[in-house]
This record gives C-alpha cells, sequence and structure tokens, in this order.
C-alpha cells in the first residue's frame, strides 16, 4: 500500500523541524532566508506540520536536576484490566510524573518520575503504589542517559532522503541519423 503523502515528511520538512530544532526562536523569514524558499512556503509547512499534530509548539528545554529533580526512576505498572484510562489520569496528578507509556510485554505502563532525592522518589512511589487498580510495580533509578531522548537522526535522514534517491535518469534521445536515398547512415534500408 502507498504511503500517504501527508503522512510522511519530505525532506524541506525535515530540514526545516531540524533548523527549528536547533534554533526555535527563528521567525518565519529567517527560516525561509536560511533554507532558500519563500516565506510563504515555510508558513504554509508549518501550518500543514501543526495541523498534522507533528510540530505541537516550541516549548523551551528545561534540565530537571538544575530544576533540583537530579533523580529520574521508571516504574513498570501492572494494573486492573480495563483500567488503563482511569490509572493514567490519576498517575497525571502526581506532579513528578513525567510520562506514561502504555506497553507490551512484563506489566501494562511504563512510568518516568523525578525525584530530588532517594527519600523524595520514596515518597513519589507511595503515591503511585497507592493508586487504585495498580495491582503491583517494579522500579528502576536511571544511573545515566547515555542517549537522550532525540528525534534529530530522524530529521536528518528525512533532509538527506532527496539526496540520497538518485533523479530519475530520461533517456537521450537517439541522435538524428543522416538519411541518403532510403538509406540509413549505417548502410540499413529504410522502410518505407
Amino acid at each position: 500500500m502507498p504511503e500517504d503523502p501527508e503522512s510522511t515528511l519530505d525532506a524541506l520538512d525535515a530540514r526545516l523541524l531540524l533548523l527549528l530544532t536547533d534554533e526555535p526562536r527563528l521567525g518565519v523569514l529567517e527560516c525561509s532566508r536560511r533554507l532558500g524558499v519563500a516565506r510563504g512556503t515555510v508558513q504554509a509547512r508549518l501550518d500543514r506540520l501543526e495541523r498534522r499534530g507533528v510540530l505541537t509548539g516550541f516549548p523551551p528545554a528545561l534540565d530537571l536536576a538544575a530544576m533540583g529533580y537530579g533523580l529520574t526512576a521508571f516504574a513498570v505498572l501492572e494494573i486492573a484490566q480495563g483500567k488503563r484510562t482511569e490509572v493514567a489520569n490519576r498517575l497525571r496528578a502526581i506532579n513528578e510524573v513525567c510520562e506514561v507509556h502504555a506497553t507490551t510485554g512484563q506489566g501494562d505502563l511504563l512510568v518516568r518520575m523525578v525525584a530530588k532525592n532517594n527519600d523524595d522518589l520514596q515518597r513519589v512511589i507511595d503515591q503511585v503504589v497507592d493508586v487504585e487498580w495498580v495491582s503491583r510495580t517494579s522500579t528502576s533509578i536511571a544511573l545515566s542517559t547515555p542517549v537522550a531522548p532525540r528525534v534529530r537522526p530522524l530529521l536528518e535522514r528525512a533532509a538527506r532522503a532527496d539526496q540520497q534517491t538518485p533523479a530519475p535518469t530520461r533517456q537521450a534521445p537517439a541522435p538524428p541519423t543522416a538519411r541518403w536515398g532510403g538509406v540509413v547512415s549505417s548502410g540499413e534500408k529504410e522502410d518505407r
């Protein structure tokens, strides 16, 4: 089944998103200048990317450790069947819960949470365990983040896509042959 062109990024979309990833404060006019396209093209691309939900905003990048939350932990939760929405809503009410993902495999939900120290983490875990319909948890503390959340490699690949796909080559027309008295220059007789 062919891909829906609206659901994929082309090279210009990717280059625009890379530019805004690196410098989120750039205006449309400066983006158009750097990309070498019309201002209207950039604005139309941004509007389309927002409409499709690819571009969801321009929040500042924050360092949670610098804000006092130097500890990150992940908890795998087993929950009562059919209660994912209710549990997610209760987890959303815990300020230190940063993300919740529904998963396959061991457990039902994967929760990323932050804390100031071990005592604070215990408090957060206690809040998670107290959520109705949570039957079991297993928590791991992140020691480091060798690969931080990222999308840049995907954007870079999409930005190179038109460079990696060779342009279709057109067959050059055959050179005209000289014709003398019904004979093609190769010495063959011409059909009449």
